[in-house]
């Protein structure tokens, strides 16, 4: 073997392998190519439906080793725990012995999550309060754990209100675990809604194969040609030094970053949802323009429908809900949103970000049972804008914490905008920043227009020839090259 060969060798075993700085997301090349691969394979295998489950479950595990290496053994013994539970929840008919397997499941999906996410934070907290110093443990945090425990627990809960069957064949629940669109960040696919595809052995129609390729351009916008440039370019160094910067530059760093989080997330979303179509299976939206919403409520029915249902059916309504009277409800919600926050990771921030939440909600509804709007007021276009404009106004404020480093850069920005605003540098900033601007106003522009509009936007594509759908396939990704940055961006929730 000649020295040229071994270079190419070891460069393609680097590239194969697991690198913790390179790990196999939707918005590289590498993925590309390889699903591409699996996509050829995958067809040939649809007249083998066995098969076929197998390599889309090797395939997922070597997606998800990309990103975690070992961890990879972790997401199979949830698997393996999840399928014998399950079974054993299918024979027990006492009520003490399901509630003993559900006991079993979250604690064993929680007591990962704390270990892996919050064993520093408790320490370091615990060590602060007798003055000790503490080395932060070398902990590594497996890719989307927070995800698929999630997943693993509504589909015990499920099994104990018996609103499904459970899993019989061990590689159709190991196929729904490990499926790698939603596997890392979202979204948070529950069993019952996706067991039955898995029975069908679903293949992707043309419409489907169009409106996956749709939403999969669409992602790759938001991702890389706003959420990326923005951040890279603006965002991060606002977020960094804030007492650098004057108040407006503040405030658009915070416009910035939560258009950013938004396009981040909801690009992961949407790419994840779209390469699901191009292998037959459907998942729910997991965004429905949630800056559009009128009211805190409304908000957490648009962002992140996945979690927020989720919380709602597994955490606030098993805590009463609102059955057990209106300061009952406000504790249920509060809860709920801390619980929220926490999820997110192991920091105060995110923890006063789900504080933050959990009282907008109790506020919304306490206002609204003690105060209603005239009859004459109700729908109309000025008090609608007003509703969205404070609600969003709300939301912006919630997403510095969530972004923060901590209460003192929250502080330093604070303090920036209110005492030192200077609105006079807006031309100076738009001539500055000329590109951040167009791209904070394209991805604001775009989000605020009416659904209708968007709907049409994806009807004419799916209804396009095939070639012509192709040609502007590759026009995206062309731009999305040319515009990516020379590092990798993560996206932003795979950290959760």
């Amino acid at each position: 073997m000649n020295l040229l060969d071994k270079i190419n060798i070891d460069k393609l075993q680097h590239l194969l392998l697991y690198d913790p700085a390179q790990p196999l997301l939707f918005n590289t090349g590498l993925f590309l190519v390889l699903f591409v691969a699996f996509l050829c394979v995958y067809r040939a295998l649809r007249m083998l439906p066995g098969l076929k489950k197998v390599f889309v479950i090797l395939f997922s595990l070597y997606f998800y080793y990309k990103s975690s290496a070992e961890c990879c053994f972790i997401l199979l013994g949830v698997c393996v725990s999840d399928y014998l539970l399950g079974l054993w929840m299918g024979k027990a008919e006492v009520s003490w012995v399901r509630r003993l397997i559900v006991a079993i499941n979250v604690i064993t999906n929680v007591g990962m999550l704390v270990y892996f996410k919050y064993t520093n934070m408790i320490l370091q907290s615990l060590s602060g309060l007798w003055g000790g110093k503490f080395d932060v443990l070398d902990i590594i945090l497996p890719a989307g754990i927070s995800f698929f425990t999630f997943r693993s627990i509504s589909y015990i809960v499920d099994l104990y209100r018996r609103q499904m069957e459970p899993a019989r064949n061990f590689l159709d629940y190991t196929f729904f675990l490990t499926f790698f669109p939603p596997l890392l960040a979202g979204p948070v696919v529950r069993a019952k809604d996706m067991m039955p595809q898995i029975a069908r052995d679903p293949h992707a129609t043309p419409e489907m194969v169009s409106e996956g390729l749709f939403l999969i351009m669409s992602g790759l916008i938001k991702k890389v040609i706003i959420a990326d440039y923005i951040s890279g370019n603006f965002v991060d160094r606002i977020f960094d030094n804030p007492s650098l910067y004057s108040g407006f530059e503040n405030l658009m760093g915070c416009l910035g970053f939560t258009l950013q989080l938004y396009c981040d997330f909801s690009g992961y979303s949407d790419m994840a949802i779209g390469i699901a179509l191009l292998l037959g299976y459907r998942f729910k939206p997991n965004f429905d323009a949630p800056f559009k919403s009128q009211n805190p409520t409304e908000f957490w029915r648009r962002w992140h429908i996945s979690l927020s249902s989720w919380l709602r059916d597994y955490i606030y309504i098993p805590l009463g809900g609102n059955r057990k009277g209106k300061w009952r409800q406000r504790i249920n919600l509060v809860t709920t949103m801390l619980i929220g926050g926490l999820w997110h990771g192991a920091s105060w921030m995110y923890i006063l970000w789900g504080a933050y939440h959990g009282i907008l909600l109790v506020l919304h509804k306490a206002i609204s049972k003690v105060w209603q709007l005239p009859e004459f007021l109700r729908g109309s276009s000025v008090v609608r804008v007003c509703n969205i404009a404070i609600t969003f106004t709300l939301v912006v404020i919630g997403f510095a914490f969530f972004r923060a480093g901590g209460t003192e850069s929250l502080r330093d920005m604070a303090v920036q905008i209110f005492s030192d605003f200077r609105p006079g540098i807006a031309a100076q900033f738009a001539e500055a920043y000329i590109l951040i601007v167009i791209a904070l106003g394209a991805g604001y522009v775009m989000h605020f227009t009416p659904r209708g509009w968007s709907d049409g936007v994806a009807r004419v594509y799916t209804e396009m020839p095939l070639v012509l759908q192709a040609i502007l396939l590759s026009a995206v990704l062309f731009l999305v090259i040319q515009t990516r940055s020379s590092d990798l961006v993560p996206f932003i929730y795979l950290q959760y």
